[in-house]
């Protein structure tokens, strides 16, 4: 069974994104040596635009997959971006976008879970990342094998939160912890029981 890994950047009161979803200004902590650490031990989670340009050509080491909301995906939309992690599998969880813009990416318009639970028990070695939003999160809450979570060093008093969901505990037992000068902390977590 294939890990479901909600790979994620926020503030360190829990927001990834101001109160309309903007995360730019988490960019500014990307330095070299947190860089560095992103394209050695996450080297897929970088755009595929960002590889080019940063000459990062090396394999996937841990997902081949990834699913994206709507609005993250609308990110690179904007920019013409149709896909934005070529390197992967590429999905977007959209109700509304009736048809994808890019041959290389599936529209899951519909049984979200059941989707990832399909993609889940694939097998392989390489995992799914589960790229955002907070309302993806929230549906998929229940799907999440990993949480991987790169705090910055600010405090934004509002905004998305990590996962828009219904209230439910649940626990994630703590694996490792990394800390940068920049003073990025990184958390990885997996689910109990």
């Amino acid at each position: 069974m294939r890990k479901l890994t909600y790979f994620v950047a926020c503030s360190i009161d829990g927001f990834i994104g101001d109160p309309d979803g903007d995360a730019s200004f988490m960019y500014a902590f990307l330095d070299e040596e947190f860089l560095a650490y992103l394209t050695t031990e996450y080297p897929e989670t970088v755009a595929t635009h960002g590889r080019r340009s940063l000459g990062i050509d090396v394999e996937n080491k841990r997902f081949d997959t990834v699913i994206q909301g709507r609005g993250s995906y609308e990110v690179g939309l904007k920019e013409g971006i149709t896909s934005p992690y070529s390197h992967l599998r590429e999905y977007v969880a959209s109700r509304t976008l009736a048809e994808s813009p890019d041959p290389h990416v599936e529209i899951i318009a519909d049984d979200l879970v059941g989707r990832v639970r399909e993609l889940k028990a694939e097998g392989g070695e390489f995992g799914i990342w589960l790229c955002g939003g907070s309302q993806l999160a929230g549906e998929l809450r229940d799907e999440i094998d990993e949480l991987v979570i790169k705090t910055y060093p600010v405090v934004l008093g509002s905004g998305m939160p990590m996962f828009a969901a219904d209230f439910a505990v649940t626990g994630f037992a703590l694996d490792e912890v990394r800390l940068f000068d920049n003073g990025v902390l990184v958390r990885t977590y997996s689910r109990k029981g």
